[in-house]
């Protein structure tokens, strides 16, 4: 019951905001610049783990070195695994802006492709049959662009005041997608942090640095079966 009620917690203060509100955007031609030198340094021989996603993936609030992908790419070094993560967040993102920005994206080398993308969907209430169209189709352009590359999607959640209909084929959405793709699936990416305002920000949705921590844990749970696999 306790567990039930943090969750209620941060659904409730989720449907105030979403996930890097407009006014509080990454700007994104920084982002591209980041990556793109990113790109030239990079070593050829080195495999790429490519996070997509948005505020959550982008560290909202935070450095960039306290947020997931830093946290996951840590986590590679002391295993002395050869792996470079990028991290393409872009706060504010839905599925449609991801779709418009992916192709580019895709103009580099993706061993492995970390879907995180649909919140926002929610949080607008856009229909859900248009949001799982465009993770569809991000998901076979990374597939055309790269058979080879490995998909991780991560799951997400939104709040009941949507209508228990809606919240609950959103959240079946991933699964759903996950098995009909057969790619791998983290089940819920806040799993353990969402609901504990201690680990999330004063908006109350957005992972502290200690939040991070545990969705690091939640993504590298799943990713690092896809590593031992590529």
């Amino acid at each position: 019951m306790h567990n039930i009620l943090k969750l209620s917690y941060f659904l409730a203060v989720l449907m105030l905001f979403s996930c890097g509100e407009k006014g509080k955007k990454i700007n994104q031609e920084n982002k591209s610049t980041e990556i793109s030198s990113q790109e030239e340094t990079i070593d050829s021989e080195e495999k790429i783990i490519l996070f997509f996603g948005n505020s959550l993936t982008a560290a909202y609030g935070l450095e960039k070195e306290e947020g997931f992908p830093a946290l996951i790419q840590e986590r590679l070094d002391s295993l002395n695994m050869n792996y470079t993560a990028i991290n393409s967040g872009v706060s504010g993102e839905t599925t449609s802006g991801g779709l418009n920005r992916l192709e580019w994206v895709l103009n580099q080398k993706v061993d492995i492709f970390v879907l995180e993308l649909g919140a926002n969907d929610g949080l607008r209430g856009i229909p859900l049959k248009e949001s799982k169209n465009n993770l569809q189709k991000m998901i076979e352009l990374v597939k055309e662009k790269n058979p080879q590359t490995k998909i991780i999607l991560a799951g997400m959640q939104i709040p009941p005041n949507m209508g228990a209909a809606y919240t609950s084929e959103f959240k079946e959405m991933y699964p759903q997608l996950a098995e009909q793709n057969n790619v791998a699936l983290i089940p819920f990416l806040l799993d353990g942090v969402a609901g504990n305002p201690k680990l999330n920000l004063e908006d109350g949705i957005h992972p502290t640095a200690e939040g991070q921590k545990i969705v690091m844990e939640n993504v590298w749970q799943i990713l690092e079966d896809v590593i031992v696999e590529n």
